[in-house]
């Protein structure tokens, strides 16, 4: 169970309990850690002693949603009966966990609002961020999760593979294929393999690629032609909330031979990408602390280094856990867009997709990461090692 999982970790960090605060849907967290319909109207917070069973404080008017969630189910009418019960509870603890992060540091972390936890700091205890309980009680793959992976990451290879075999055919055939035409395909890749994914995929050619979150369009969408260089990015999984998205980029060029300014950029990132997985084994077998942040600065070393640094637009990687999104709770690979100081830990999941982007091309290198608990990180999708040609 998650909670048993939470517990141990509060043990081993003098933690005395979490609380998981929610206000009408605010707290995805409440909704992950107990799974099922949850519409709340009030407030409501989910408490874990370090020690002992959770019990969930709810609304009378919200109560009845939760009694089958596993967990004891306490019930207030009243903002008065609201702050006893929080008082009584936390009576005599000094650390408490919550949906919170020093200055706002993890935005992602941070969804419980200022002056709940003013409120709670009035009570006694210290507010720690739950940052890596969240860590530990949802984002670890289970050994379902895990097997499960394994066939959307077939069925993501199996699309993008189609999806260049398809530009290569058009081209040589000479039929008109746009960004459109491709996404299309892919799309319909996915269907026949039964994926689901909340978005239509990527498909950018030439200065598109150099905007990382191009949206194609229907309308007017460029044509794909000799000469172009093409980045797809798409996502997808067996369905359901249970499972793990594969989300994969490659890029490619419409000829028999990548232009010298492409390969050079190509290589560049290939090797950020590398350069990041390394470190992250190199970790692991030497049992070192290795946080989010560390491994981003990695990546971006070597585009830096290779006189690329004006051409991030992102963070290395974002994470890959279970739950309704394509990205995870857990840490994300930031040391661009975040500070992130969330453990890599064994059992979690993650991207490295560095990328440097040009006003006229953009190259992205996209895998999947997996740190198993005894093999370390293993990259879990396909990887692309050198960019496809579709002369």
């Amino acid at each position: 169970m998650w909670h048993a999982h939470a517990q141990a970790y509060m043990a081993q960090r003098s933690i005395d309990g979490w609380l998981v605060h929610d206000f009408r849907g605010s707290n995805p967290v409440l909704a992950q850690l107990l799974p099922g319909k949850r519409s709340t109207t009030r407030r409501a917070d989910l408490w874990l002693p370090a020690s002992g069973q959770p019990v969930i404080l709810s609304h009378v008017l919200d109560a009845a949603q939760f009694q089958s969630a596993g967990v004891r189910v306490d019930t207030y009418t009243s903002w008065d009966n609201y702050a006893a019960w929080l008082r009584a509870t936390l009576s005599g603890t000094r650390r408490v966990a919550m949906e919170y992060s020093p200055g706002c540091a993890l935005p992602v972390v941070a969804t419980v609002d200022a002056g709940t936890v003013e409120f709670v700091r009035t009570l006694g205890p210290e507010v720690v961020t739950s940052a890596d309980l969240i860590q530990v009680a949802i984002a670890q793959w289970s050994q379902e999760a895990i097997l499960v992976h394994e066939r959307s990451a077939a069925g993501t290879r199996e699309a993008m593979e189609d999806a260049w075999g398809f530009i290569r055919s058009s081209l040589r055939s000479r039929a008109v294929i746009t960004e459109h035409s491709v996404q299309s395909r892919i799309v319909a890749t996915f269907h026949r393999l039964g994926l689901e994914f909340p978005d239509p995929p990527i498909v950018a050619v030439n200065a598109h690629s150099g905007d990382p979150h191009f949206e194609v369009s229907a309308t007017d969408p460029s044509p794909i032609r000799g000469g172009d260089w093409v980045l797809i990015d798409l996502w997808a999984r067996v369905p359901g909330d249970q499972n793990i998205y594969s989300d994969i980029t490659w890029t490619g060029f419409c000829g028999s031979k990548a232009p010298e300014e492409h390969q050079r950029v190509f290589d560049v990132v290939r090797d950020a990408r590398d350069a990041c997985v390394a470190l992250a084994v190199s970790a692991f077998r030497s049992r070192s602390r290795i946080e989010g942040w560390q491994l981003d600065d990695a990546a971006r070393a070597v585009i830096i280094g290779a006189g690329f640094g004006h051409a991030i637009k992102h963070r290395t990687g974002h994470s890959l856990s279970a739950g309704p999104r394509v990205h995870g709770v857990g840490v994300n690979i930031d040391n661009t867009e975040t500070h992130d100081t969330r453990e890599v830990l064994p059992g979690i999941g993650f991207t490295v997709e560095p990328g440097i982007y040009l006003p006229h091309f953009g190259v992205r290198n996209e895998i999947d990461v997996y740190v198993h608990p005894v093999k370390g990180p293993v990259i879990t999708s396909c990887r692309q090692d050198k960019p496809e040609l579709v002369g």
